[in-house]
């Protein structure tokens, strides 16, 4: 499912640098790209720093974790990657004209055993003179690294420059760590879209390793709605532990919210609604529901089980 995201403020978030200050990436050979690349980082870990072992260009912009890197690779053969607002078409990455890479979290965490880990990831974004993200219809395309403690240094463990592009202005969304089985740990990001003065529906997604490599493995779609006068909704997930699953457990997503039919007016948006919502609204003006969703791991993607279950409340 492809979506488009607009927003003015996250365009007016980017950093601006001044006309008069031209931006050159620095020139980076194909190497740097190879995901069995060895990394090991000498206590104290610090992502900025790693960010530009990893990317090696030119860096821009304030140590304090708003600046970035910029890069090219003239010896590099782009390759394609799901963007999933979906209108440009996928990203091919390396960008020819250079690449600007920003750190988007730096995260730590421990397993059963108490080994210690750090998953590390970045954004990139297409090589801008003046240091802007900008293309209303353009994800921020998520890369990943994967480090394990040893000793006093850290071993990076697994590397995936490009994953797939979520958000837009070529930005983002910051992940977060998810734990999906024992000792085993997924990102889950929220993406929004919707257009300028309209109703923003946002998707959850949950990336995991698999096959190798990370990967996408849930979209959940009316995860939640803003930016409407008249109806709006949220959601919670929860990891379920009961069933006896090992690995890639089961999710429940509730979504709680109320509906209005709109009035038409300029400032009124009729809205996308959810599937189990739209019989209702055929009939009724406004109701409040409640949704419980359950998904389990299927073969290569999440996938609901059993019929929704929903309730409503203050129909009218």
């Amino acid at each position: 499912m492809r979506h488009i995201f607009l927003t003015v403020a996250s365009l007016l978030s980017s950093i601006c640098f001044s006309q008069e200050i031209e931006l050159t990436p620095g020139k980076v050979n194909d190497t740097i790209l190879n995901p069995k690349r060895i990394l090991k980082i000498t206590e104290p870990f610090k992502a900025k720093k790693v960010m530009w072992q990893l990317f090696p260009g030119t860096e821009y912009g304030k140590r304090d974790g708003s600046g970035f890197i910029s890069w090219i690779c003239k010896t590099c053969t782009p390759s394609a990657y799901t963007d999933v607002n979906g209108v440009e078409g996928d990203q091919l990455f390396p960008y020819t004209e250079g690449v600007a890479s920003r750190l988007l979290a730096d995260i730590d965490y421990s397993d059963s055993k108490g080994n210690r880990f750090k998953i590390v990831a970045f954004n990139h974004s297409v090589h801008d003179e003046d240091g802007l993200q900008t293309g209303r219809f353009s994800g921020g395309l998520l890369g990943l690294a994967k480090f394990a403690k040893n000793g006093n240094s850290w071993e990076m463990k697994s590397f995936q420059p490009a994953v797939a592009a979520f958000g837009a202005f070529a930005q983002c969304p910051t992940p977060k760590l998810v734990e999906i089985g024992e000792d085993q740990y997924a990102l889950s990001l929220v993406h929004a879209n919707g257009g300028a003065g309209a109703p923003y529906n946002r998707y959850f997604y949950l990336i995991a390793g698999f096959d190798g490599k990370y990967q996408p493995l849930m979209e959940i779609d009316n995860y939640s709605l803003t930016n409407s006068i008249s109806s709006e909704w949220s959601s919670t997930y929860t990891v379920i532990t009961d069933n006896n699953k090992k690995f890639f457990r089961d999710f429940k997503i509730i979504t709680t919210g109320s509906y209005k039919k709109a009035k038409g007016t300029e400032d009124d948006f009729e809205v996308d609604l959810p599937a189990e919502l739209t019989q209702m609204a055929k009939t009724k003006k406004q109701f409040n529901f409640v949704i419980e969703r359950h998904y389990s791991f299927k073969g290569k993607f999440y996938k609901m089980i059993d019929k929704p279950i929903v309730k409503f409340s203050n129909v009218k």
